[in-house]
């Protein structure tokens, strides 16, 4: 197969880009960082104390009052974690422009907390994907609050008396596991180690520590490199396997015993986050303004969907090993866990097919 070529926009900076674009970016997220830190705290506070004190008896302007005040905070933690991503893959891509040793320390701390605060609504949103599954699998409307309440939907062989027991299994579950990444969240937003991010982002709102070199280097060999490593990246995967439909490559060790992630699906994820990287790459050289490129947009969420599936997979597998669970129910979730894996495929297909095309800018 011919490997596909990334090109730089049509409108790139004809002369060199120096470390005054790189730090003004960085001091950007930064501020960005801020912002949003500042909402979460006065947005989760007001929510978190209204939840609280709310009575049976409120009003619905009330309620609706706290709807946003939650909502607000949870696009301000969303906000949060897209400058915590940008700042973190800014200093992979450039760290040989930026302080060593303060890079170095800071990464992995942006790392965490992005990841520590995502896992919430991560699992509220792998719920939500598989009892959709389950009721589009089921033909079922919607699951009933108790497992062995009669849902009213005609029976598909054993598939719909079972699909009630694993979504409220399902539902057990990830709740759970939802609430636990609630509560990690806050105590990491209260701890000293975040205190510690939040004070180092602060200085960089206003100092960004880089070599004495970088105010006379090009940024741009740094930013090919990293689209050469996506490039790359891209040519090691199976795309001629997955420019067919169908071809059950992602069910390939569906029944094994192993719970580790699928090793086949390490080399997506990685490309996913080699995307990332390049368009963070692409907004320090080009700004948000730029040329928004169609394929290379439409290819990331291909691969969103892709992670979103294979982790959805492994939760339905996970549950599926839960002990005297009941043959219809473990049956449900093997279908549902086959379901997910296709929905796997079908984001790898959607993927070779977005590469494969010829580049498409939007002005």
């Amino acid at each position: 197969m011919a490997q596909q070529h990334l090109e730089p926009p049509t409108d790139s900076p004809a002369g060199p880009m120096s470390g005054d674009a790189l730090a003004g970016y960085l001091r950007a997220q930064a501020t960005e960082f801020l912002r949003s830190l500042r909402q979460h705290r006065e947005n989760g506070t007001d929510a978190g104390t209204t939840a609280r004190a709310k009575p049976r008896t409120e009003s619905r302007a009330e309620s609706r009052a706290g709807d946003n005040g939650s909502g607000e905070s949870v696009d301000a933690a969303r906000a949060l974690r897209r400058s915590a991503r940008r700042i973190s893959g800014t200093l992979h891509t450039f760290r040989p422009l930026l302080d060593a040793e303060w890079s170095e320390g800071m990464r992995p701390e942006l790392a965490w907390l992005s990841g520590t605060l995502a896992r919430e609504h991560a699992y509220a949103a792998r719920l939500e994907r598989l009892i959709g599954a389950l009721n589009r699998l089921s033909g079922a409307a919607g699951f009933p609050a108790h497992a062995g309440q009669d849902t009213g939907a005609p029976a598909k062989g054993g598939l719909t008396v079972g699909a009630a027991k694993a979504g409220a299994l399902l539902d057990r579950q990830l709740t759970l596991a939802r609430t636990r990444a609630h509560s990690a969240a806050l105590q990491a937003l209260g701890s000293s180690r975040f205190h510690a991010v939040a004070d180092s982002v602060a200085v960089l709102a206003s100092e960004v520590p880089l070599t004495p070199a970088a105010g006379t280097a090009d940024l741009r060999p740094l930013a090919a490199a990293a689209t050469d490593r996506l490039t790359d990246a891209v040519a090691a995967l199976p795309l001629v396997t997955a420019g067919h439909p169908y071809n059950a490559e992602a069910l390939v060790h569906g029944l094994s015993a192993d719970t580790a992630p699928h090793p086949q699906d390490a080399p997506w994820h990685q490309v996913r986050l080699l995307l990332r990287l390049h368009r963070y790459a692409c907004e320090v050289l080009y700004g948000e303004d730029a040329p928004i490129d169609v394929r290379l947009l439409r290819a990331g969420q291909a691969l969103n969907r892709h992670r979103d599936a294979a982790e959805a997979a492994a939760a339905a597998a996970s549950a599926a090993r839960t002990p005297r669970i009941a043959p219809a129910t473990a049956y449900a979730l093997g279908v549902l866990h086959a379901d997910q894996r296709h929905e796997v495929e079908a984001a790898r297909f959607a993927f070779q097919q977005n590469w494969q095309k010829e580049t498409v800018r939007t002005p």
